[in-house]
């Protein structure tokens, strides 16, 4: 028994194939995003764009160069443990609505507070202006950003990291790679924009403008949540950690930058106050995403185990409340037995999305009680074995 939990929980192979494949798809989103901008901002000049147009570009370039890499790199994997988490075409967008709700409610809830405490000041919203931009806005950061990162970063690299590793080391690991793609893309563009003749922005570990200290800081906080969204029980669960991604873009941009980018709303907070309430409202959503996980790992604990009279209540009703979002359990069958099945958050192979089918989809296995070995029944009918008598019985 002991064998088998061990084949089950650890993917064969040496550690450092599932570092490489880590880096690999870091250096795929670092390849993506300086290739798409530098080609992006050359075909902006030829075709002449302007506007959103000449941001969307640059975008779309990113996410053609980069998901369908990784898709077929997982999915040529024969035998790969743990599927990227896009999960259905059906059930993206329900992930994608979880992840946005969770991050803009946290959001919300730290801005009141620092605006409770004196520390922001809002402007006059323009609701017109800012619905326009939250859509545009929304749909480049998907493109640019978030579908590119989080199918290299949080899916293919984790993936490959938690084939091998525990939940710990791969999320720490996916985060150190999600660190170093920033700084590797702008050496990638810096060479293509030299190619084609454009203009590429200066190399460095941050973006220019960003503290050296305070951005790495908030990218490994950043990294850390988008890993909670990633693991949080319910279907599509890479969708979540994207519907996370772009909420936390387009709260910043509005609340931060939203003077600069013409938002329709936008906010007065000195940087100090403002690194404050990043990292706070960051935390809270990677704590409501931990927390669920947490409860949906009790939910599913084995029936036959001890209950107490607290814990059970509690959990059967925040199972309930989180029901919409918590992959569904066992269910019995028409024998009688149990049918052991993964959790949702792993069925889903990236096959569905490629087109090669749900190759990676663990078998289902039905225990029925018909088929189950009665108690005592490997000790009778042993050859060999003699009937012990009580020793005050005597023969008669």
């Amino acid at each position: 028994m002991a064998t088998k939990e061990k084949r089950d929980t650890t993917e064969p192979g040496p550690a450092w194939r599932a570092w490489g494949r880590a880096l690999l798809g870091g250096a795929v989103m670092a390849v993506a995003l300086g290739t798409g901008n530098a080609l992006g901002e050359a075909l902006v000049r030829a075709l002449d764009l302007d506007g959103y147009p000449a941001q969307l570009l640059p975008a779309a370039l990113v996410s053609a160069l980069a998901v369908p890499v990784v898709l077929a790199l997982r999915t040529g994997r024969p035998g790969s443990g743990r599927p990227l988490g896009l999960g259905t075409p059906a059930s993206a967008a329900h992930g994608f609505a979880r992840g946005l709700a969770v991050t803009t409610a946290c959001a919300a809830l730290v801005l009141g507070g620092g605006t409770a405490a004196g520390w922001v000041r809002w402007s006059g919203p323009d609701p017109r202006a800012l619905v326009s931009f939250l859509v545009g806005n929304a749909l480049v950061a998907v493109l640019l950003e978030a579908l590119p990162e989080e199918t290299t970063l949080r899916g293919y690299a984790w993936a490959s990291l938690r084939d091998r590793f525990g939940g710990l080391l791969s999320a720490l690991g996916t985060t150190l790679v999600f660190l170093l793609v920033p700084a590797a893309s702008t050496v990638v563009q810096a060479g293509v924009a030299q190619a084609v003749g454009v203009d590429a922005p200066p190399m460095g570990l941050a973006p220019a403008g960003q503290d050296a200290v305070a951005y790495p800081v908030l990218l490994s906080v950043f990294g850390l949540t988008l890993i909670a969204a990633r693991t949080a029980p319910g279907r599509a669960p890479l969708w979540a950690a994207i519907g996370t991604h772009v909420a936390f873009l387009s709260v910043n941009r509005v609340v931060f930058e939203g003077g600069r980018r013409d938002a329709g709303w936008s906010a007065h907070v000195s940087p100090v106050h403002a690194a404050i309430l990043e990292l706070g409202y960051l935390a809270a959503t990677a704590a409501v995403f931990t927390g669920a996980r947490l409860l949906a790992s009790r939910g599913r604990a084995p029936a036959s185990g001890p209950r107490t009279a607290v814990s059970g209540p509690r959990v059967r009703a925040a199972a309930a409340w989180l029901r919409p979002v918590l992959p569904s359990g066992p269910r019995a069958t028409a024998s009688g037995g149990r049918r052991v099945q993964p959790s949702a958050a792993t069925t889903y192979s990236v096959g569905v999305w490629a087109g090669g089918g749900s190759g990676l989809v663990p078998p289902v296995r039905v225990l029925s009680r018909a088929s189950a070995p009665l108690p005592g029944a490997g000790r009778r009918g042993r050859p060999g074995t003699a009937v012990r008598r009580n020793p005050g019985t005597r023969r008669r």
